[in-house]
């Protein structure tokens, strides 16, 4: 299995690596909850917005991931479904930004494999200011606990293979589920571990603490 970092947190297993290096090796996990990138960073480029992380923004979102990693045998969320390339669905959720201004959409719409009545989710536009990390298209926390409560009642493990600021981690880690994720950008994998950290240590209430200490194991594989 092809990565430069493995490191685990409780029950978040995290990987520093291309999400198509570590897909094909991991067992089988109950549920896909994910922001991939969505091929827009050149429009969000020329709108101005994001200055000072367009750089970095323009490498990691240039073009979608192939659509073929969020079709799978099990339950899938995936932000961004409209700019994805996926089948038709009936299952779809819906964030409504009730702060949005004009250059911001006023909703963004998450694809699911599930067939479920459409969903809304009133809440501002971006993380709350307690929550704000270095990452231009952070999701609330409470956002993903959300789209958790949307997946089958069973679900214990969840994987995340575009992890970015590690907000689905987060959710997991609060919500006392397991969780993979796999990010490839080296500072958003490093802001992603320290989140999850943090997390372990205010739980939701009726939460288990994590079973052992943060490990890291560098350029296995």
């Amino acid at each position: 299995m092809k990565h430069k970092r493995k490191v685990q947190i409780g029950d978040c297993t995290l990987y520093e690596a291309d999400c198509t290096d570590i897909l094909p090796h991991l067992d089988k996990v109950d549920a896909m909850l994910t922001d991939p990138p969505y091929g827009i960073a050149d429009i969000m480029v020329g709108s101005g917005h994001f200055r000072g992380l367009c750089k970095k923004m323009v490498e990691w979102d240039n073009k979608p991931p192939p659509a073929d990693i969020f079709i799978r045998d099990f339950p899938v969320i995936a932000w961004g479904g409209t700019y994805l390339g996926l089948p038709a669905s009936r299952g779809w959720l819906v964030w409504h930004k009730n702060n949005a201004n004009n250059s911001f959409s006023k909703a963004e719409l998450a694809w699911s494999n599930m067939d479920f009545n459409i969903d809304v989710f009133y809440a501002p536009c971006g993380a709350p200011r307690s929550e704000r990390v270095s990452h231009p298209t952070q999701k609330p926390v409470a956002l993903m606990k959300w789209c958790i409560t949307h997946l089958p009642k069973d679900t214990q493990s969840i994987l995340d293979p575009f992890m970015g600021s590690g907000t689905t981690g987060v959710a997991c880690a609060k919500m006392g589920l397991k969780f993979i994720g796999i990010e490839l950008d080296p500072d958003y994998f490093d802001i992603a571990c320290k989140r999850i950290e943090d997390a372990y240590k205010q739980p939701d209430m009726f939460v288990e603490p994590p079973k052992q200490e943060a490990t890291q194991h560098d350029l296995l594989g």
